[in-house]
């Protein structure tokens, strides 16, 4: 009876240390918690995403951006002297701060034209607008418009904003880089984001240029009365011109003659065809 119940014995106390080890370890993991395991290492192009803090101030910054109205005009106007009505817009610019960036005249026998390109602060273009209607000659056409390209700068902006970080962020790998290949691939890298960069900021200044001055294309008409009474085009120019034209008109035509000599050539071989068939008929 003995050697049956000391191996039961055995078995119960072999129970009994694994139960208090496995309860030992329970409380071990009640005590101590458990650790996150390191994450694995960003990749090249996570590490050149910008991170939330910075986004969220381009984002704040790009918000501020005013809105950006780019206004244009083309006005048409007929006067009286083409010389006083200069000296008249030379002071209407000067009061309203304005300047002119392209002069063209062009006098013919017919009218006189005066192109005028004018930058003016955008502030003073509708003060300049009206100065010209009321105060020069007879507008003969008017044509106003305004373009918005508040979202354009912003949308530019934004992505400015953000190759400049990468830009950074490329700088800073190629001081780390390993390797000549990598040098090599991030020194193209670098190069195109300053191409890129500098195609942005000259369209951010054309922009801001645009705004802050319109432009105003003003065309300055004159019509020569061809009169007698009124001009110095008397009856005898004009008398002299028809005769020009006339005989211009003759030459004209005698050039086209000769022209169709070819043709005359073939009248006598048709007629002398004609008269031998009208012989063979008869006999």
């Amino acid at each position: 009876m003995r050697n049956i119940l000391l191996p039961f014995l055995f078995l119960f106390l072999i129970n009994c240390s694994k139960s208090d080890k496995q309860a030992a370890n329970a409380s071990l993991l009640e005590v101590i918690p458990e650790e996150q395991a390191p994450a694995p290492p960003s990749s090249i192009s996570e590490k050149l995403l910008p991170d939330d803090k910075t986004s969220a101030h381009s984002q704040a910054k790009t918000d501020t951006i005013s809105r950006k109205i780019i206004k244009n005009g083309d006005m048409r106007i007929q006067v009286s002297d083409i010389k006083k009505s200069q000296i008249l817009i030379n002071e209407i610019l000067k009061s309203n701060n304005a300047y002119i960036q392209k002069e063209e005249f062009q006098n013919s026998d017919i009218n006189e034209n005066l192109e005028l390109t004018i930058r003016v602060p955008h502030k003073n273009f509708d003060t300049l607008i009206n100065s010209f209607s009321n105060g020069i000659g007879s507008v003969l056409s008017k044509n106003i418009s305004s373009d918005d390209v508040t979202e354009e700068y912003t949308d530019v902006s934004i992505k400015l904003a953000n190759k400049k970080i990468y830009l950074e962020k490329y700088r800073d790998m190629l001081k780390s880089a390993a390797t000549t290949k990598d040098m090599l691939e991030i020194q193209e890298k670098i190069r195109a984001l300053e191409d890129e960069i500098d195609v942005a900021e000259g369209r951010l200044r054309f922009i801001d240029d645009r705004v802050k001055y319109s432009t105003l294309n003003l065309s300055l008409y004159k019509e020569k009365i061809r009169s007698s009474a009124t001009s110095k085009i008397g009856f005898g120019s004009r008398f002299i011109d028809s005769i020009t034209e006339g005989w211009n008109s003759f030459v004209s035509f005698l050039l086209g003659l000769i022209s169709l000599w070819p043709f005359f050539l073939l009248i006598p071989v048709i007629v002398f065809l004609w008269r031998k068939w009208k012989r063979r008929k008869k006999q």
